[in-house]
């Protein structure tokens, strides 16, 4: 009797949620592209496979250049014509602004603080200027030609000790990621953590420990971010293991910050230094906290 009550009350439950996921599309969504037919909970998700342009492109000449899908609970809009694609992009920016809140931009991004999380708004208008002005401006980034300019003079010394012998068969995908991330670090930190002349060892073997960390992780699929039940119960652990992982992320960049104050910034003009003197003209705005989600973007998008 009490298995039969437990299966009766999931199957219900089940229908349930199937029932209102059905009523809030019809309900909310009137005014959609066309849509294939969808399962109950699932949406559409039982059509992705990849590789996923070549699937995109066979809805899209059944159902036109501009379809809405539903993954899971989330309603995805695939747009193939160039036209549609510029008018969103400059009439309609704004409203396509924000972005869906996904569990990296919750642990990682700070609870969608950082720029490439925040929802459009007064904070991210600011976070942009920020970014435009201190970080990413031509000024700023010409400050940094000598470390771009000694990082290329490693890699080409180190390639003339591979082949000073005759020709040698090297792998340059792994030597061009140390060179950029050996230069945005120096960038951000005035650190090397590839390679030689790296001084603190158990420093950098975090910081690559980490960078390998964030390299699986923007790679891996959470089944929880479409399913909603699957995301209460941690289907899979990703949610237990970004958790920890922004924490030890976090860890690591403090651990720079308090170094860069501690040594009052010793007059170097790494970005953490020049913010950190920000810091000092108008604490209330640029906390740890901003350094550390401003830290992230550089890392990203530098």
């Amino acid at each position: 009797m009490e298995d039969i009550f437990l299966y009766s009350f999931l199957s219900f439950l089940l229908a349930f949620i199937a029932f209102k996921l059905l009523l809030q599309t019809r309900t909310q969504h009137k005014h959609l592209p066309p849509s294939p037919p969808s399962l109950p909970i699932l949406g559409h998700l039982h059509l992705v496979k990849k590789p996923l342009h070549r699937t995109f492109h066979r809805l899209s000449q059944k159902y036109g250049h501009v379809f809405s899908l539903r993954f899971g609970s989330r309603l995805v809009v695939i747009i193939s014509s160039p036209s549609a694609v510029e008018e969103c992009f400059t009439k309609n920016d704004i409203v396509l602004a924000n972005r869906p809140g996904l569990s990296v931009g919750r642990h990682l991004g700070y609870n969608y603080t950082t720029l490439v999380s925040a929802p459009y708004g007064d904070h991210w208008r600011n976070l942009r200027r920020i970014s435009t002005l201190e970080i990413f401006s031509t000024n700023r980034l010409n400050m940094f030609v000598g470390i771009r300019r000694d990082e290329v003079k490693c890699l080409l010394r180190k390639l003339s000790k591979n082949s000073c012998q005759g020709f040698a068969k090297v792998e340059l995908k792994s030597m061009f990621s140390e060179l950029t991330f050996n230069i945005i670090m120096r960038m951000v930190a005035g650190k090397r953590y590839y390679g030689e002349d790296v001084k603190d060892v158990e420093e950098a073997r975090e910081f690559r420990e980490l960078v390998s960390e964030v390299i699986k992780m923007s790679g891996a699929s959470n089944p929880g971010e479409f399913v909603a039940f699957l995301r209460w119960i941690d289907y899979g652990g990703l949610e237990k293991k970004l958790k920890g992982f922004a924490k030890r992320t976090d860890v690591f960049m403090q651990g720079l910050i308090d170094e860069a104050r501690n040594k009052d910034e010793e007059g170097k003009k790494t970005m953490i230094n020049h913010l950190l003197s920000l810091q000092k003209s108008q604490p209330e705005y640029y906390t740890d906290q901003i350094i550390k989600g401003l830290m992230l973007v550089s890392a990203t998008l530098l």
